[in-house]
């Protein structure tokens, strides 16, 4: 894949960002690749989750400059920038952050279920900066994930701050020691790849969509995504693993 590298072990998904030589921009073909990575991670099977990181220390600085001004087209229909902003996942998607996450690189990471950053990340939406505006889920996730004045200070200045900043309003799941966020990442990864897979994708789409819901609705719409999980041929092994003191063996069914 032009840009990227993809790799599955343990039923986790590896999606690192290739192009080191510019921090990891993005341009038409990385996000064409990214799109096609994610469906694959979505049609396997055997891939329970996947995480995306970046190459040579770096995640990703966001929209290649020099592509944007070739007229490169860095959103594909259905998954938006980079192929993954407005992607609808079923599965988990990690960010392991190590180095900076700028831009369009920040809005990738806050497109992810998860965020594990080294210490010494960094993180900004600099497109103000650039005469552009961070449409790609920066203005609208970032202050869904964090108080909306500390999100309308990033969003107007465009300055770029510590990954502890953030870890402090609760963006970041994991904050390890630089050069470990990925096997951190893997950790996490394998934890949710070992359980049973309607019943993460169910809590996953009720975790999203409820945001929307109506109070006098909540419990009704979530039945009606999570019932067909306690009549599953997992929930049945789930329990019989239990009762046999196994290690449940899941068919996705």
């Amino acid at each position: 894949m032009t840009g990227l590298q993809f790799d599955v072990a343990d039923g986790v998904a590896i999606i690192t960002l290739a192009r080191p030589e510019v921090r990891n921009a993005v341009n038409a073909a990385m996000a064409v690749a990214m799109s096609q990575a994610l469906a694959t991670v979505e049609s396997d099977p055997q891939i329970r989750a996947s995480i995306v990181t970046g190459q040579g220390g770096y995640f990703c600085s966001g929209m290649d400059l020099k592509a944007f001004l070739r007229k490169e087209v860095m959103r594909v229909a259905g998954g938006g920038f980079a192929g993954v902003t407005e992607a609808r996942l079923t599965k988990p998607l990690i960010a392991a952050v190590e180095g900076y996450a700028l831009g369009g690189g920040f809005e990738i990471a806050m497109a992810c279920d998860l965020i594990v950053a080294s210490e010494d990340a960094k993180f900004g939406l600099s497109e103000v900066k650039r005469g552009l505006v961070a449409n790609a889920g920066g203005l609208i996730r970032l202050p869904r994930q964090i108080p909306i004045k500390i999100a309308a200070e990033l969003i107007f200045t465009g300055d770029v701050v510590h990954a502890s900043y953030l870890a402090a309003y609760g963006l970041i799941n994991r904050l390890v020691p630089a050069g470990q966020a990925l096997e951190t990442a893997r950790e996490l990864a394998r934890k949710i790849a070992a359980n049973a897979p309607l019943a993460i994708a169910a809590s996953k789409r009720v975790l999203y969509e409820s945001q929307d819901w109506q109070a006098a609705e909540l419990f009704a719409r979530q039945r009606e995504i999570t019932d067909s999980v306690f009549t599953s041929d997992d929930a049945s092994e789930g329990a019989q693993a239990f009762s046999e003191k196994r290690t449940p063996v899941w068919r996705g069914r």
